[in-house]
């Protein structure tokens, strides 16, 4: 027990999410093998950091780095081009034993934002750094920048092309552009359980294909996209906006602390009602200091998997896929 708490000692386990939204009909078999491997080299990374008896932050900020390096999904490599053509990266990382958390927002040059919110929490007074001054503040603590052409991928950039061409249209017939859910969707996560029973969580994204005025999701934002304590880490990836109001990885861990509700219960309750009732969707992943861990969404797939001690990889992308339990 731990300030009343069962946690699971020398039980760690990891979990991750490379974004909800997923639709078959965009997907190739070759599409989906890359993104298992991927999902499955990230759960590897991270469980060799709890193997070796690292803390939960050290697994959350390795399985996030490699989803940042993998183009598959919407998070570094990946991310998707703003309406002036650039890649603007936001993320976030909370350590749910002290309360610290770092965030960056807007950053065009680095490498893996996951590690420069990591640098923001340990290395500074701050918790969140914006744009210009997160990436001074990255190239004097020693963060890898690189070009912005390091981002450039076909497929973003062809999805930006058909998002302007949609745009301009709507504004010939002089109507408005309705977006579907799924253009806010695209985002990478990781929450981790260490062998002290201590938790951690992280996120990572791209934001949104012809996202205008600097506009910032729910991804860096602690208690939004973010959020760990004593009992409970969550990580979200939906309609951003929908995320900041309800507060949403915050309120499912408030659920589980001040109202007894287990882990799944409460997770399922801001994801799949709350949430689709005020007019967003998306997904989320939950891991509790127990071990119990939720997987919600209401959209077809969410690229998703968990490890355990064992080292097995247990990977998933559609609502029907199996995924066994802990």
């Amino acid at each position: 027990m731990r300030n009343g708490v069962l946690v699971a000692v020398d039980a760690p386990v990891l979990v991750i999410h490379g974004g909800a939204g997923v639709e078959r009909a965009g997907m190739t078999p070759a599409d989906e093998a890359a993104a298992r491997t991927a999902l499955e080299a990230a759960l590897r990374a991270g469980h060799a950091q709890l193997k070796a008896g690292k803390p939960a932050l050290d697994a959350v900020t390795a399985a996030i780095t490699v989803l940042e390096d993998a183009p598959q999904f919407n998070a570094g490599r990946g991310a998707v081009f703003t309406h002036d053509g650039k890649n603007e990266l936001d993320s976030s990382i909370m350590d749910g034993a002290t309360g610290k958390a770092g965030a960056v927002a807007g950053v065009h040059r680095v490498k893996n934002p996951i590690t420069l919110a990591r640098t923001v929490m340990d290395k500074s007074r701050h918790v969140m750094m914006v744009g210009g001054g997160a990436e001074a503040f990255a190239k004097e603590q020693g963060i890898t920048l690189v070009d912005p052409s390091y981002f450039r991928t076909e497929k973003r950039w062809q999805q930006l092309q058909n998002a302007l061409k949609e745009e301009k249209q709507a504004q010939a017939s002089n109507t408005p552009l309705e977006l579907p859910g799924k253009a806010y969707f695209g985002t990478v996560g990781a929450l981790a359980l260490d062998a002290k029973g201590l938790l951690a969580a992280g996120t990572s994204t791209g934001g949104m294909t012809n996202k205008r005025y600097g506009r910032v999701g729910d991804s860096p934002i602690i208690g939004a996209g973010t959020w760990a304590d004593d009992r409970c880490a969550v990580s979200g990836t939906g309609w951003g906006e929908y995320y900041i109001r309800a507060a949403a990885a915050h309120e499912i861990c408030a659920r589980v602390r001040l109202a007894g509700q287990g882990l799944v219960r409460a997770a399922d309750g801001v994801i799949n009602r709350d949430i689709p009732k005020a007019g967003g969707d998306g997904g989320a992943i939950a891991l509790g200091a127990d071990g119990s861990m939720a997987f919600p969404f209401n959209t077809e797939g969410m690229y998703r998997g968990w490890i355990g001690a064992d080292g097995v990889p247990h990977v998933a992308i559609y609502k029907e896929d199996p995924l066994p339990a802990r």
